[in-house]
C-alpha cells in the first residue's frame, strides 16, 4: 500500500496505483442493481488517463490555484472533474445542483461568489441546466465547461504540487447564514484518509460503498477519497435511489461485497421503517464489517433496532459503529470499529450543569452514545467561555487539533469562527467545534450544540432531550423530527425573558381539533417532565423542519423563520401573552 504520510499530493498516490495496479477496479457506480448494464466501473488506469484528459483541457481556461465549481449529478463524471482539477492545481468546489426552488439556487449563487470561482464544470446532460440557472442568478458571463471524453492525457502537464496545495473548498452546509468554505489543502486529505484507512482496516481489494452526496464532507472525503488513495474499490449509487428505496442500499452491499459504509443516523432508521420482512430474507449481511453512523446525532435506539432487525441477514453486532466528525476537520474526528458501541444513561440534571454522571434508578436520564475514540487528532475539553481545559467527565466544548484540520474559511481571517483558538493555558491551534461533549472512559461523547443550548428561567437544557420525551410520550409523532428554541418574550408578560417554542413535525393529522388537543398534550408533557412552559407549540407539515445536507436540525434557522413569520403550522397552540408572530395561522 502506498504510504500517504509522506505522499506529496493526491495525484501522484493515485499515478502510482496506476502504474502498480492499472486493471484493478477503482469505482463503480450502480444505476440498477437488476440489469446488466445497471453498474459502470472504472479501472484505476482508466480513472488516471480520464483525470489527466480533463486536467489537460482546464489548463487552457485557468490557472492553478483557481477555483473551479464542480456542478453535477451523482456519478462518475463528478470523480472525473474532480480529479481533473486536482491533476490541475486547480481548486475543487464540490456543490449540489442548483436545483429547482429559490433557496437551493440561491444557495449556490452564494457559493460560487464567495469561492468567486472562475467557471463552472458540468457534464453534457446537466449544461443546459447549470446555463439556465447562471442567467438566472446574474452570473451569464460565467465559463460553463464541459470535458471532451476524446481529449488527449498525453497533453497534462503536471504542476507544482505539494501538502500544501490548496484542493478542495468544502462548503458546509450552515443554519442561518451564508455558506462559509472550509479550506481543505492535500496534505488535510491525505492525513485524513490515512486515518480512516487505519481505523477501518482498508486494504488494496477492500470494498467500500454507500449512497451520500458527492458534495458532502461523509460522502467526499469518507466514502470516495480513502478508498482510492488506498487502492481499493468504491461502489456508489444515487442518494435518490436510497431515498426511494432503502433496500437498494443493503442489496448493493449484498451483491457487490461491500465490508466498510457510512451513513447518517436516519438511514439506519429508514432500513428498519421499510425493509419488510420477505425483503430481509433476501439479504446477506454476513460480509459487512464496519457500519459508520455519524454527521448527526446517534441515537441509542436507533442503532439497538437496526442491529436486532437485520441480525436475521448475518448482521454481525459489532458493525455497528458511531462516529463524530466535521468538515472544518477534513471528516474524521472519532470511530473505534474494534470496539463495540457503548451507550450510557446519564443525568439530565447533572448534564444541564455541565457534569457526566450516570442517572439514578428511576430518576431523569437520556441515553448518550459513545463516537469512540478520537484518531488522527488530538480532542481536548475546554470551558467555552473561560478556554480553561476541564478534565474527563467534565462536559465543555469540543476543541480539535491535528494535522487534518483545515485551515479556515476561504476569504476570513485564518484565526475567525473558532480556527486557530488558544486555551487559557496557552495552548494554541485548535478548532472550536461549537460542539459540547466530554471525554470518558477514552471515549468520545457529543451531547449537542453550543449555540442550541436553551437556557430557561436559569437553568440549562438540551433541546434534543425536550424533543425525544415528547416523541416517547406522543406516538403521533414518531418518525418525525422537531425542533426546540427560546425565543425573547413579549415585554408585557416576562420581562422579556426567553420563553420555549417547540416545532414538530406531524404526519397524518388533519382535523384541526385532533392537532389542538395533541399541541396541548405536548405542552403539559414539556411542564411536566422539565418544569417549564411552552410559549408555542407549533405542528408542521413532515420536512418543514430545517435541517442540514447531512440531517442536522437547524434550529436557529427555525428561530429565524419563527421570528419572521415564515412558519406555516398546520395547527398548535400559542400563548399570545408570551410571544406574538404573524404567520402563525393555523396556530391559533
Amino acid at each position: 500500500m502506498v504510504e500517504l504520510g509522506s505522499a506529496e499530493s493526491i495525484p501522484a498516490v493515485l499515478r502510482r496505483h496506476a502504474e502498480n495496479t492499472p486493471d484493478r477496479a477503482a469505482h463503480a457506480f450502480v444505476t440498477d442493481l437488476d440489469e446488466a448494464g445497471g453498474v459502470a466501473w472504472l479501472s484505476h488506469a482508466e480513472l488516471d488517463r480520464r483525470a489527466r484528459a480533463v486536467a489537460a483541457q482546464l489548463s487552457a481556461h485557468a490557472a492553478p490555484g483557481d477555483r473551479m465549481l464542480l456542478l453535477h449529478p451523482a456519478g462518475p463524471d463528478f470523480l472525473i472533474a474532480l480529479l481533473g482539477c486536482l491533476h490541475a492545481g486547480l481548486i475543487a468546489v464540490p456543490s449540489p445542483l442548483p436545483g429547482r426552488y429559490a433557496h437551493q439556487r440561491r444557495r449556490v449563487r452564494l457559493i460560487a461568489a464567495d469561492a468567486d470561482v472562475t467557471a463552472v464544470l458540468t457534464d453534457r446532460a446537466t449544461r443546459a441546466e447549470v446555463v439556465e440557472w447562471a442567467a438566472e442568478q446574474g452570473l451569464p458571463d460565467i465559463a460553463v465547461l464541459t470535458p471532451d471524453p476524446e481529449a488527449d492525457p498525453g497533453d497534462w502537464q503536471p504542476p507544482p504540487l505539494s501538502r500544501d496545495t490548496v484542493a478542495v473548498l468544502q462548503y458546509t452546509s450552515g443554519s442561518t447564514g451564508n455558506p462559509k468554505g472550509v479550506v481543505i489543502d492535500h496534505g488535510n486529505i491525505l492525513s485524513n484518509a490515512a486515518t480512516i484507512i487505519a481505523v477501518t482496516g482498508i486494504r488494496p481489494g477492500t470494498v467500500i460503498g454507500g449512497w451520500l452526496p458527492h458534495f458532502h464532507d461523509m460522502g467526499l472525503m469518507g466514502l470516495l477519497l480513502p478508498p482510492l488513495l488506498a487502492g481499493a474499490t468504491t461502489v456508489l449509487s444515487s442518494p435518490v435511489s436510497f431515498l426511494k428505496r432503502p433496500l437498494s442500499w443493503l442489496r448493493m452491499i449484498d451483491r457487490y461485497g461491500v465490508e466498510i459504509t457510512a451513513a447518517p443516523d436516519f438511514a439506519y432508521d429508514l432500513c428498519v421503517a421499510k425493509v419488510t420482512d420477505a425483503e430481509l430474507a433476501t439479504l446477506d449481511l454476513s460480509r459487512w464489517r464496519v457500519a459508520i453512523n455519524g454527521s448527526e446525532p446517534v441515537r441509542a435506539a436507533v442503532l439497538t433496532r437496526f442491529r436486532q432487525r437485520f441480525a436475521a441477514a448475518g448482521l454481525r453486532p459489532e458493525v455497528l459503529t458511531p462516529s463524530f466528525g466535521m468538515a472544518e476537520a477534513t471528516l474524521f474526528v472519532s470511530g473505534d470499529p474494534a470496539t463495540p458501541f457503548v451507550v450510557r444513561r446519564v443525568d439530565t440534571d447533572r448534564l444541564a450543569r455541565h457534569r457526566f454522571e450516570p442517572a439514578p434508578d428511576g430518576g431523569p436520564g437520556r441515553d448518550v452514545v459513545a463516537c469512540g475514540a478520537p484518531a488522527g487528532v488530538e480532542v481536548r475539553i475546554v470551558d467555552p467561555g473561560s478556554g480553561d481545559p476541564l478534565p474527563d467527565g467534565a462536559v465543555g466544548e469540543i476543541w480539535l487539533r491535528g494535522p487534518s484540520i483545515g485551515r479556515g474559511y476561504w476569504g476570513r481571517a485564518a484565526n475567525t469562527a473558532g480556527f486557530g483558538a488558544v486555551t487559557s493555558i496557552g495552548d494554541a491551534g485548535y478548532l472550536r467545534t461549537g460542539d459540547l461533549g466530554t471525554l470518558y472512559e477514552g471515549q468520545l461523547y457529543v451531547t449537542g450544540r453550543r449555540k442550541d443550548m436553551l437556557v430557561l428561567r436559569g437553568r440549562n437544557y438540551y433541546p434534543q432531550d425536550i424533543e425525544h420525551e415528547l416523541r416517547a410520550h406522543h406516538p403521533e409523532l414518531a418518525g418525525r423530527v422537531g425542533a426546540c428554541f427560546a425565543v425573547r418574550s413579549r415585554d408585557g408578560a416576562g420581562g422579556g425573558e426567553e420563553v420555549l417554542v417547540v416545532t414538530h413535525e406531524v404526519r397524518g393529522i388533519s382535523d384541526p381539533d385532533r392537532l389542538r388537543t395533541l399541541a396541548g398534550a405536548m405542552r403539559l408533557t414539556v411542564a411536566r417532565e422539565f418544569g417549564v412552559p411552552s410559549a408555542a407549540v407549533l405542528l408542521l407539515r413532515p420536512g418543514a423542519v430545517a435541517r442540514t445536507t447531512s440531517g442536522k436540525i437547524q434550529r436557529s434557522a427555525m428561530r429565524e423563520l419563527f421570528e419572521t413569520g415564515a412558519l406555516e403550522p398546520v395547527g398548535g397552540e400559542v400563548d399570545d401573552r408570551l410571544v406574538a408572530t404573524a404567520a402563525l395561522g393555523a396556530a391559533r
